[in-house]
């Protein structure tokens, strides 16, 4: 059986055909196009993970050697080496540890460059007007980034389609994703609507289906 990422789990069949239609029927009255992304997260984070097996790791060791081993510090070396790499595991595979780790800043800019590097390996800046628009969804930092091609920025600001971001973060924060995601859709869109009406022979360049990573 073919395991699923998060990603692929994170909206549910209907939730997904929900976004579909939604960005579908944005796009049937603008020349901009939508695309949604969603990634289990946009980093390895591998420097967290060290720093965290070093602190787990002597944290347990402190532990045992303070109530078996009368504090002996040779113990206390020993042991912490020893628990490092089941620590470093331990701290891979559970996010709240990890994004613990993780400065504010850190998870902002690797967000941000990863919705940077799918917007060119899916492509997205190949429509023909420079009009595409990439929601971004990193789910291990809990962040959103609306990323849009040179010619919406013609138009319209980047603090513009970070509001559009934020209602999607908030949305995730309260359980509702999906509703939170296709209302900002839906607001940007009434934005590229007005900037960008649709125009005769225009085509449907990018998926309206979510994409996951």
């Amino acid at each position: 059986m073919k395991h699923l990422r998060k990603s692929d789990r994170f909206f549910n069949e209907d939730e997904k055909k929900r976004i579909a239609d939604t960005t579908h029927e944005i796009e049937s009255r603008t020349i901009g196009e939508i695309a949604v992304m969603v990634v289990d997260s946009s980093d390895q984070y591998l420097e967290t993970e060290v720093i965290g097996g070093i602190f787990l790791g002597s944290f347990l060791a402190l532990i045992l050697v303070t109530l078996f081993f009368q504090s002996s510090l040779p113990w206390y070396i020993l042991f912490s080496f020893s628990f490092f790499f089941p620590a470093k595991y331990i701290v891979k595979k559970i996010p709240v540890m990890k994004t613990a780790l993780i400065e504010v800043r850190r998870k902002e800019h690797a967000v941000m460059q990863r919705a940077v590097r799918a917007f060119y390996e899916k492509g997205l800046y190949k429509t023909k007007k420079n009009t595409g628009v990439l929601f971004f969804l990193s789910l291990l930092e809990r962040k959103v980034w609306v990323l849009a091609d040179k010619g919406i920025y013609e138009k319209i600001e980047q603090e513009t389609l970070n509001k559009f971001a934020k209602i999607v973060s908030q949305g995730i924060k309260d359980g509702c994703a999906c509703d939170a995601l296709c209302e900002a859709i839906q607001g940007a869109g009434e934005l590229l609507s007005r900037h960008f009406p649709i125009t005769s022979g225009d085509l449907d360049e990018l998926p309206d289906e979510v994409m996951t990573e």
